[in-house]
């Protein structure tokens, strides 16, 4: 078993339910706390989102259930020189309205989620070239090499040419899009489910696709998605036996599901961190009652704010125990260098100090964005935060809203709207260097999409400079000094504030077998159900 075998698989959980019959196909009902807004695969760059289109779309690589890489939609690559990598596509494979597979759906689909309105610009770099050699063979040729190249094309969903063309779908749908697309309606991918029906913010209805190119491991010849907001609705459903499957549960009425006779709880770690960001770009806050300036350019406001908060008072209370509090942007598990870093101490009086010497001795008002059906009590850590920043005279107005109007407000394509705001990331590349360029790289190049979920601003050139580095060095030792280089930048300049890892809950009904991975996708062509 390779290193990442064995470290994934330490985080991987499966339940092991009643025997099944994968000949008997069932109906399997499926709850989230979010909705599914956009069937779109490039609206937004989200691991639910990733994980309701991942029924329906497919990429060129996959992830196992330990989340190895292993071919996709193309059977094998390889790189023929340091700057070319070469994907030789699968034959036979059709999407789901009978159109086949072929490099140039994968040559449109490079060039469409590269486009303005995409939230996955950064899944190619913009002057890499994708060149067709043949129906079934395709060629990245890129300006420096890049080592990881494809190690989150899982999610980089692959369309059809014609499709999109022959429907008016050829540019993305944005997140903050007025009215829908029709590819943010429809969908048309080569995927284990097909979409039957679609009802953004309702209920979506997949089929099961009877021509996938794979053998089924599931036994169900239908899912049914209903988003339920509430805590208490979501549980009910799943103790009642209206749904088979919730995610998450609340951190309060986990032994309540699981002492009940027909359900129980998925649990552990999630490689996903929790973290506050600041606008540090523009010159005057959006939200703010300073006026002519940007406090959050002052590395002292930022280190108050630090702080100010009190993450195992979060951990205790609000996550009931249940959260890994970090002084990290990544979780442990995908940095083996993180222990040689530790969390600045909890310190009111210290940060009202700084905040006087930086000017703002009677602190000062600022909006804060936060999503109200995301992460697991997301709201309830905004609503921690608001009151443990009041207590250094910063005053705190709380935006919580569902993760829909969220994302359309503060991702790139709705123009970073936010001066304050909590977001969770999970690294798509289950590396390193994707916290450093999505999340800590300088967003100032237009040519470049670096920073994509930058969304406060934070520059540092010399991050960047290393993160070029640790792209292309090949010797693990060296490399991930340069990653705590980098990382040890972001701490010092206190360009975020990593709160912790969350913990995975997901209820099931003991009718299901279904496989939880560390990345919280809920992929249910590994699902079986009996009746």
């Amino acid at each position: 078993m390779s290193v990442r075998q064995a470290l994934f698989a330490a985080t991987t959980v499966t339940l092991v339910a009643l025997a099944m019959t994968p000949a008997s196909a069932q109906t399997l009902r499926y709850a989230n706390q979010g909705d599914l807004k956009s069937l779109d695969p490039y609206t937004l760059n989200e691991s639910t989102t990733h994980g309701h289109l991942g029924q329906v779309f497919e990429g060129l690589i996959a992830r196992d259930k330990d989340l190895k890489i292993i071919p996709g939609l193309a059977e094998s690559w390889e790189t023929p020189e340091p700057t070319r990598w070469r994907f030789h596509l699968r034959k036979n494979v059709k999407f789901q309205n009978g159109e086949p597979f072929t490099a140039d759906d994968v040559v449109f689909s490079a060039d469409r989620v590269r486009a303005a309105g995409s939230n996955l610009q950064t899944r190619i770099a913009k002057d890499a070239k994708v060149v067709k050699i043949d129906d079934y063979t395709v060629d990245f040729i890129l300006t420096s090499p890049n080592p990881i190249l494809n190690s989150q094309w899982d999610t980089w969903y692959i369309m059809s040419k014609k499709w999109a063309e022959a429907n008016n779908a050829v540019a993305p749908t944005p997140a903050a899009a007025t009215s829908p697309s029709f590819a943010s309606l429809h969908a048309n991918g080569t995927g284990a489910f097909m979409i039957e029906s679609h009802q953004p913010g309702v209920k979506t209805v997949f089929k099961a696709n009877p021509n996938w190119w794979r053998k089924p491991e599931h036994n169900l010849k239908e899912i049914i998605f209903t988003p339920i907001s509430s805590d208490a609705t979501r549980v009910a459903a799943l103790l009642s036996g209206e749904v088979d499957v919730i995610e998450p549960v609340p951190l309060q009425d986990i032994s309540r599901v699981d002492s009940s006779p027909n359900a129980q709880v998925l649990k552990g770690p999630e490689l996903r961190t929790i973290f506050l960001g600041m606008d540090q770009v523009r010159d005057e806050l959006l939200y703010s009652n300073v006026k002519g300036k940007n406090p959050f350019k002052d590395a002292k406001v930022r280190e108050a704010f630090f702080k100010a908060i009190d993450v195992e008072l979060i951990k205790n209370r609000v996550m009931r125990g249940l959260s890994t509090p970090s002084a990290l942007m990544i979780a442990p598990q995908l940095f083996k260098l993180s222990g040689d870093f530790t969390r600045p101490k909890f310190d009111p009086d210290g940060a009202k100090k700084l905040l006087t010497e930086a000017g703002y001795p009677d602190g000062f008002e600022v909006t804060m964005d936060c999503p109200n059906d995301r992460y697991v009590n997301d709201a309830a850590i905004c609503q921690a935060v608001v009151g443990m920043l009041a207590r250094i005279g910063v005053k705190v107005n709380l935006l919580a809203q569902p993760k829909a109007q969220y994302f359309a407000k503060v991702l790139k394509p709705g123009g970073y709207q936010t001066s304050f705001y909590l977001l969770g990331w999970t690294p798509g590349t289950s590396d390193a260097h994707n916290v450093l360029y999505d999340i800590m790289g300088c967003r100032d190049d237009p040519k470049v999409a670096r920073g994509e979920a930058n969304l406060g601003g934070y520059c540092s050139k010399k991050v960047d400079e290393i993160a070029q580095k640790v792209l292309q060095e090949t010797d693990t030792a060296k490399r991930d000094q340069l990653i705590k280089e980098a990382f040890g930048i972001v701490a010092k300049e206190f360009g975020y504030i990593p709160l912790h890892q969350q913990a995975l809950a997901w209820g099931v009904s003991k009718k299901v077998k279904l496989t939880q991975r560390a990345d919280n996708q809920v992929l249910l062509y590994w699902a079986t159900k009996q009746e």
